[in-house]
């Protein structure tokens, strides 16, 4: 994990991987659902997603957590709400939890990594979605601050826009436009 001053105003996406003890699905798919509750009522929470397990060859459940940044992330990780359910988690699994952690817009498209394989959405979905959350944004800026933009220099001005940009679709547009288009962009998978 990168260190926390160069990661703490980016958007945080963690994997966490966990393989239920036979018999032991329902209780753990009850706890995860708390889980996601408690999480939910935290500053920064952008969402979360339950996959089962694709096989019984592959019996590994991943759940993803979105924070806006690393120091929500840890005020949530920190918190004895998860404390709690997470020590109930633990005595339900056959093997210890493995996490991983991925920073800024490299979480709006990735599913964790399986032994059965899930690939991405095609590029021409994700390029689809992200244009389809771009177009608006822009147009929006320009429509609200043109005026004053044409009196600004051409790379400032590039610079304003381009920036503001990227922090409405970072933490705004793509968390909602992959939620919404989730059952599209990986057809069910």
């Amino acid at each position: 994990m990168n260190s926390l001053s160069s990661n703490s105003e980016q958007a945080v996406t963690v994997v966490i991987s966990r393989r239920v003890k036979p018999g032991h699905e329902a209780e753990f798919e009850d706890l995860c659902t708390r889980l996601t509750q408690a999480a939910s009522q935290f500053d920064g929470y952008q969402g979360s997603n339950l996959f089962r397990p694709a096989t019984v060859e592959d019996p590994e459940y991943r759940i993803i957590f979105r924070f806006a940044n690393e120091q929500q992330l840890k005020i949530w990780n920190d918190s004895p709400e998860r404390s709690t359910l997470v020590g109930r988690i633990e005595t339900l699994l056959s093997s210890p939890t493995q996490r991983d952690i991925s920073y800024g817009i490299a979480g709006w498209f990735e599913l964790p990594v399986r032994t059965v394989s899930i690939a991405p959405p095609p590029r021409y979905k994700m390029t689809l979605v992200s244009w389809m959350a771009l177009y608006p944004i822009v147009t929006l800026v320009f429509l609200i601050f043109g005026p004053w933009l044409q009196q600004v220099p051409l790379l400032l001005r590039t610079l304003l826009v381009t920036a503001l940009v990227m922090v409405l679709m970072s933490y705004v547009a793509m968390p909602r436009m992959t939620r919404w288009f989730r059952p599209w962009l990986f057809n069910g998978r």
